[in-house]
């Protein structure tokens, strides 16, 4: 049996060796991925498979073995330092530099001992006492590397750490399984063999993990800005105590007997080793350490200075690559809590607020109005966040309950809402997560919260601002533009016009006479009927109405685009609505054609004519790739943004003003990938003197056109 053991100890560090020299091979084209650290590492894997060859050859006691273990270490070291240089922390972190020296030294005193332990051999008096200080030189190495191991993936950013991951999991497994090695070698005074001839999994471990970090795509190195001095003593702490623990175990397994002892200190390894990789680099862990170390030993909770660097990191940031400004909102918010995902909601035409971005929280269901105007002006009024947990545990202080909408209170993840406010104006309202650690929130949690809030709303403002300034330019243009196509259309519209006198009176062709006065009064009509539409935008016109049955006007609109795409009428109930036949095809038109862009060629479009008084409601359905909560925002009924090469932007935008004309309103619930729902609601003759009366309110009053997206 030890003899088959002996034999599967060789393939195992022949195997692992190999590895490490083979991956060295297919790394080195790959050393970039390691930043400075990619010559290090690769000298580091020869060294340590140089080593394994050396106990296969040499044996594992020979001083010729010990010297390569010592060279490979010193060689792991510069590796480590070398990981903290791809962010720089080599030099903004002054301790790193002489705790590797140091730790080098110690690692250098190896040097010393392995002549001595020649010179001496035999001697057991001092073989023991270099035995010894030599098992104690070990720990103190590995208990320093491990400390710098910690720092190095605590301290980076969380896209840092994805590249880090894989690297520092492999050098934490090499010193976790040596430090336990030579703990029970100091405490047994005698090389644990066993333990000894597994180190060769470790080696073929390392391998694997530095080969899977080249694959893999990671982040830039930054430094996330932390209290360093302070998380590494804990870190020296946590490690200093499952040393201690170790010791403590160890020797009271030496009193079980001679028969178990190797084979349950082999178990209690390997669960020591797998229980501390799966808990500390716990998230969950690390956040809870933080929220401690803050409560209990720092004046302040947070670091002012590196939470304004960081927030204006955040917002400051651009590129093509980059989230849209409103979902950067929530995550310069959502980073000072550390929630995990968040919402911003901003004012719609009602006065109410509705979902601008997300963050992060894509499976909550929303409703078009997030917030009534009610709650909104009660949150622009009080301005103070609120912490939901706080409301459902302890009750209302203000009479804030009735103003969180039911959506809020069913989603368990909700937490907290800061108002964003800009000269005592709200401008926003962002819903953040509940954390990992959850806990109360405190003064200094609401006084930092309330000062970015306000810092944001300024960014919000200013964009809209800049919004609003280009969309007038650019009317302005249009209408400079729009003055030469009137011109000409009016010219051409009398041109028309007298044709249709002269051919009046000198066509001989009674019937060719009746036609081209229908067709050419037609013509004439049309025209006319569009320069009454252009010359009312920025005029305050309107146009007459006249009670018109709702289905032979959709049907017209449907006949037009039968050869070109397949429609269907699924739904009509007769009903007259108060229209202008032409103002209200053109709507349509619009609605229909969009819907018919959107959708694949044999998708058909679904048209709906139902009555849902006061009003009678037409729907235009589509199954297309539908649309997101920032582009109905931002886009679709903005003029002059189109999605179309070629587009002038102002269908949607028409077929809105010309439904509102008429004392109506548009709508649009759509949902990305499964379609668009465009909905016109027209008043009924019946209803028409009541809801004209009711638009006769001031323009602040005017029910506005809500825009849904499930």
């Amino acid at each position: 049996m030890a003899q088959v053991w002996a034999f599967l100890v060789i393939v195992l560090f022949l195997v692992s060796s190999t590895a490490q020299l083979v991956g060295t091979a297919w790394l080195y084209s790959r050393r970039e991925r390691f930043g400075p650290a990619g010559e290090a590492i690769l000298g580091s894997l020869v060294a340590s498979a140089i080593w394994g060859l050396s106990v296969v050859s040499l044996g594992g006691s020979n001083p010729g073995t010990r010297l390569f273990l010592s060279l490979s270490y010193l060689g792991w070291l510069w590796a480590l330092y070398r990981l903290f240089a791809n962010d720089g922390r080599h030099n903004s972190v002054r301790v790193i530099r002489p705790v590797v020296l140091a730790l080098g030294f110690v690692e250098l005193l190896q040097l010393v001992l392995i002549p001595l332990a020649t010179r001496f051999a035999g001697h057991a008096g001092v073989d023991a006492i270099i035995f010894q200080l030599g098992a104690t030189f070990r720990l103190l190495v590995c208990i320093g590397a491990l400390v710098l191991v910690h720092n190095l993936y605590v301290g980076a950013s969380p896209a840092g750490r994805q590249t880090l991951r894989l690297p520092a999991l492999a050098l934490g497994l090499m010193w976790l399984y040596d430090l336990n090695y030579y703990t029970v070698a100091y405490l047994s005074n005698s090389v644990p063999q066993t333990l000894g001839d597994l180190r060769a999994v470790v080696l073929l471990a390392m391998a694997a993990l530095f080969a899977l970090s080249a694959t893999s795509k990671g982040g830039e190195f930054k430094l996330r800005p932390s209290r360093s001095v302070t998380f590494q003593s804990v870190s020296l702490l946590v490690i200093g105590g499952y040393l201690v623990a170790m010791v403590l175990i160890a020797q009271g397994l030496a009193y079980i007997g001679s028969d178990y002892v190797r084979l349950i200190q082999i178990a209690f390894v390997v669960a020591a080793t797998a229980l501390a990789l799966v808990i500390l680099p716990s998230p969950k862990l690390r956040g809870w350490i933080r929220v401690m170390l803050a409560k209990h030993l720092f004046q302040h909770r947070y670091d002012y200075r590196a939470e304004w660097l960081r927030f204006t990191q955040t917002i400051a940031r651009g590129g093509e690559q980059v989230m849209p400004l409103h979902e950067r909102v929530v995550q310069a918010l959502a980073d000072i809590t550390d929630s995990p995902s968040g919402l911003l909601l901003t004012p719609g035409e009602d006065g109410g607020l509705v979902l601008d971005s997300r963050w992060q929280w894509r499976g909550l269901e929303v409703p078009a109005e997030a917030l009534s105007p009610e709650a909104t002006r009660f949150f622009e009024r009080e301005q103070f966040i609120l912490d939901l947990d706080e409301l459902f545990v302890s009750g209302e202080q203000r009479g804030e309950a009735e103003f969180v909408p039911g959506w809020l209170r069913e989603e368990r993840r909700a937490w907290a809402m800061i108002p964003l406010l800009h000269y005592q104006r709200l401008v926003g309202i962002v819903v953040l997560a509940r954390p990992a650690i959850v806990r109360k929130l405190d003064w200094e949690d609401f006084d930092l919260l309330k000062i970015a809030g306000r810092q944001l709303a300024s960014y919000l403002a200013e964009q809209s601002g800049q919004e609003a300034l280009g969309e007038a330019q650019r009317f302005d243009e249009f209408n400079r533009r729009i003055a030469f196509v009137m011109h000409d259309i009016k010219n051409l519209a009398s041109q028309l016009s007298l044709l249709a006198r002269n051919a009046e009176k000198h066509a001989d062709n009674p019937e060719f006479r009746a036609d081209m006065l229908v067709t050419l009064r037609n013509s004439a009509d049309k025209l006319n009927a569009l320069l009454a539409r252009l010359g009312r935008y920025g005029a305050g016109g309107s146009e007459a109405l006249e009670a018109l049955p709702a289905v032979p006007c959709v049907e017209r609109v449907i006949a037009r685009y039968a050869d070109e795409h397949p429609i269907l009428l699924a739904e009509q109930q007769p009903c007259t609505i108060m229209v202008n036949a032409d103002a209200l095809e053109q709507a349509l038109v619009h609605l229909v054609q969009n819907a018919i862009e959107a959708s694949e060629p044999n998708a058909p479009v679904l048209v709906n004519v139902t009555v849902d008084r006061p009003f009678c409601r037409i729907e235009v359905v589509d199954a297309g790739a539908g649309m997101s909560p920032e582009f109905i925002r931002t886009r679709l009924f903005k003029p002059f943004h189109s999605s179309k090469p070629g587009g002038f932007g102002i269908g949607a935008f028409e077929a809105r003003e010309l439904v509102r004309a008429m004392n109506g309103r548009l709508d649009v619930e759509s949902r990305e990938g499964l379609g668009t729902r465009f909905i016109v609601r027209l008043p009924l003759e019946a209803a028409a003197d009541l809801l004209e009366g009711r638009n006769d309110k001031p323009k602040g009053e005017e029910p506005p056109d809500n825009a849904e997206v499930a």
